[in-house]
């Protein structure tokens, strides 16, 4: 069987619409987040201990990631012609890798850290200091580097195309680009996931059956878990779990077989490709649960906005409201 006799999915209404349309409400939402989350965090600096350097990091992975929205919402918009260059599709691929597995890396070591607070605090008191917290950070900038770096080598466009800019690479190099993507699943996601688990189904329990907590306590650090557990199952499992099923049924149709699933993978992948680009806008909800008092400040944060569009409206309905009374006074005279 050829494959080019293979039905080809409809991309049209998620490639050219909702993903678009997700991007910019990640974009703006993201951005106001991040911006707000991490001027709190560096006016509040001296109120917080050494896990604000993550989160700081944290906050920067995101904001390097959505810088990059605008451009892809032209891509999509323009029907998936590329047009800010080669080596420009590169770095923007590079970039939401990077801050992929930079907010794994990072949502992990906070993780960790609440873990070792939490469950050990006499042991690890006042043990985990700011240096600690850069070196780890290097470190995570660095390992999520390496393992991104390998996919820019991968060709982003069809041969003598250059008005394309693959997610993943073209037809030629998909079954190395599978083996290449099942790698970096299994130590960019598997561990780390199966890490958070570990951590937060101890945790569970020692909350649970604390008795020197109180309840506020017990329910902060339990809203803490719930949203991170919430994040990865629903924002980076769906990712991983469908682009590796989606290359394997590219794999197979270039060797001539046509699976019957491959529609619904198609789906599943465009579906989860959106969801994981809200990881961007729901990372700064961690500054939440790390300062108490930010909740406050997110709470003035959304009366202002909600005044600014109050005002506006009623700036619109004023100018609306004049050439209504012009027309009744000419009408009079």
């Amino acid at each position: 069987m050829n494959a080019s006799n293979c039905t080809s999915p409809n991309i049209a209404l998620f490639e050219h619409i909702l993903l678009p349309c997700l991007y910019i409400l990640v974009f703006l939402v993201g951005l106001v987040l991040n911006v707000w989350g991490m001027k709190s965090l560096l006016h509040n600096w001296n109120k917080l201990q050494s896990i604000n350097i993550l989160v700081l990091n944290l906050g920067l992975a995101d904001m390097l990631n959505l810088l990059t929205h605008p451009f892809l919402v032209v891509y999509y918009f323009k029907k998936t012609e590329w047009i800010f260059g080669e080596g420009f599709c590169l770095v923007t691929r590079f970039c939401f890798n990077l801050n992929l597995y930079c907010s794994i890396g990072f949502l992990t070591c906070i993780s960790v850290y609440r873990y070792l607070a939490v469950v050990y605090p006499i042991r690890t008191v006042g043990k985990f200091t700011i240096t600690h917290s850069v070196v780890i950070s290097v470190l995570i900038w660095i390992l999520a580097s390496v393992e991104s770096f390998p996919d820019i080598l991968y060709p982003k466009h069809p041969e003598k195309n250059t008005t394309r800019c693959f997610e993943t690479t073209d037809s030629k190099h998909v079954t190395e680009y599978l083996n290449y993507s099942l790698s970096w699943s299994f130590f960019g996601f598997c561990i780390p996931f199966v890490v958070i688990l570990g951590c937060y189904g101890h945790m569970i329990v020692v909350v649970c059956h604390s008795d020197t907590m109180n309840r506020d306590r017990k329910r902060q650090i339990l809203k803490l878990l719930g949203f991170l557990i919430l994040l990865f199952s629903f924002c980076y499992a769906p990712y991983h779990v469908f682009k590796n099923l989606s290359l394997y049924s590219r794999v197979l149709i270039s060797q001539g077989t046509c699976p019957k699933w491959d529609s619904g993978v198609f789906n599943a992948r465009q579906a989860s490709r959106g969801l994981v680009s809200l990881n961007s806008a729901l990372n700064p909800l961690v500054y939440l649960y790390v300062y108490e008092e930010m909740v406050d400040q997110f709470v003035q944060l959304l009366q202002s906005c909600r005044q600014i569009f109050s005002r506006c409206f009623k700036l619109k309905s004023s100018f609306v409201s004049v050439p209504k009374t012009e027309q009744e006074a000419e009408s009079a005279v």
